[in-house]
């Protein structure tokens, strides 16, 4: 006689388990602890096997039943449910979403807050979408192309180079985990199309960038993203580096800028010696925006930094297309202008925090005070601070 609700109800925990028939091999175990779980028995090949349909009242009896007739029929194709069971969260385990999410989760914890948002947002917009589903070791080259076709038809190039990168990454570690055999990857770096750098644009001609600077001090613009743009050539940081600064960072008596492990890319103290003209401006900021947690706190509130697109919506503001210059771009002015100018490549490097290992960088500085011959556009030389840099390394 088939199980009714009432008596599944009614039934009270033994001293030992026991089990209440439905029907076709459904029944429900009741626990000694007052556990109803509903179990399929079933036969293959001769031999008795069992098989865990969840708990009571999580699965009703309706519910058992849907799934006990599932299981039969899988039975019925001499396919065993427990096996099948099995397979499938192996299956789970090993699809391209699983494996991507326990490499982002193992190495993101070196990675910078924003390194880190912009890989995971890539791989849920772009990525998981269409591969995530399938298991990675049956992920083909035609596969990752598809992902970054749709990319490229969206006019997103150099998205599209980065987004192959992350795939290849995520392949290689399900190799050494034994779940792949090839990095599809490999074999595509000819199948995209060339771009164009612009993400990063920026000017490099001394006269022009010397406009840049004059129409930065014309900015009429919100007075914390004024400041923010002064800054930026003087130090060339990278933009996220800028934008969070915080007032505790900063010993201005000293005019060094100690930005902590947890904001550099490579997880790793950064020490930014400040030239005068950045002392300066960041007192000038300071009686505004002392109060609050951020040098350039967010217009909406100050306990947030300033947005990622602030600095880039004054530049448009300016009239400076994303195709004529970048917050990211001061950076590139900066080491094409040093470089024409003659010095060191390794001082550059290290202004520009390239050089990993090392933990202290030289930053140069520019001034306006002289637009005849340059543009305003005029480097104090890294070697200038060279001595200072020095006595920060031995103390």
């Amino acid at each position: 006689m088939a199980l009714t609700v009432k008596q599944i109800e009614a039934a009270k925990p033994r001293e030992k388990p026991y089990g209440l028939k439905d029907d076709r091999g459904l029944y429900l175990q009741v626990t000694p602890q007052g556990s109803k779980l509903w179990r399929f028995r079933y036969w293959l090949d001769k031999k008795e096997n069992r098989v865990s349909l969840g708990s009571y009242p999580e699965i009703t009896l309706a519910e058992a039943r849907e799934k006990r007739e599932e299981l039969r029929k899988q039975v019925a194709h001499k396919i065993d449910p427990v096996k099948a069971k099995k397979d499938e969260t192996e299956a789970r385990r090993n699809t391209f979403s699983a494996v991507a999410e326990e490499w982002f989760e193992k190495f993101s914890t070196v990675w910078a807050d924003t390194h880190s948002e912009t890989i995971r947002a890539r791989l849920d917009k772009y990525v998981l979408p269409d591969i995530g589903h399938m298991p990675v070791g049956s992920v083909r080259a035609p596969d990752v192309l598809s992902v970054l076709r749709k990319i490229e038809l969206q006019g997103h190039g150099e998205t599209a180079k980065r987004v192959r990168l992350i795939c290849g990454q995520v392949l290689r570690f399900a190799i050494a985990s034994g779940l792949a055999e090839y990095d599809v990857t490999a074999g595509l770096r000819r199948a995209l199309a060339p771009v164009k750098r612009g993400n990063f644009a920026a000017i490099t001609d001394p006269n022009a960038f010397g406009g840049l600077l004059r129409a930065i001090e014309d900015y009429d613009g919100h007075f914390v993203t004024k400041q923010a743009l002064r800054l930026a050539p003087l130090l060339f940081v990278r933009p996220g580096e800028l934008r969070t600064m915080e007032w505790t960072e900063l010993d201005l008596e000293k005019a060094v800028w100690n930005i902590p492990a947890e904001k550099m890319k490579m997880k790793r103290p950064h020490f930014v010696p400040l030239p005068k003209q950045a002392v300066e401006i960041l007192k000038a900021t300071q009686e505004l925006t002392g109060t609050s947690k951020y040098v350039f706190p967010s217009a909406r509130s100050r306990q947030r930094p300033m947005s990622e697109n602030a600095i880039t919506a004054a530049l448009r503001r300016m009239g400076y297309t994303g195709d004529m210059m970048t917050c990211h771009g001061f950076r590139a002015s900066a080491s094409t202008m040093l470089h024409e100018k003659g010095y060191s490549s390794d001082i550059i490097e290290r202004q520009l925090a390239h050089i990993e290992k090392n933990q202290l960088k030289f930053h140069g500085f520019f001034t306006t005070t002289d637009s005849s011959t340059t543009g305003g556009f005029l480097f104090c030389a890294a070697v200038r601070q060279h001595a200072f840099v020095r006595r920060l390394e031995k103390s």
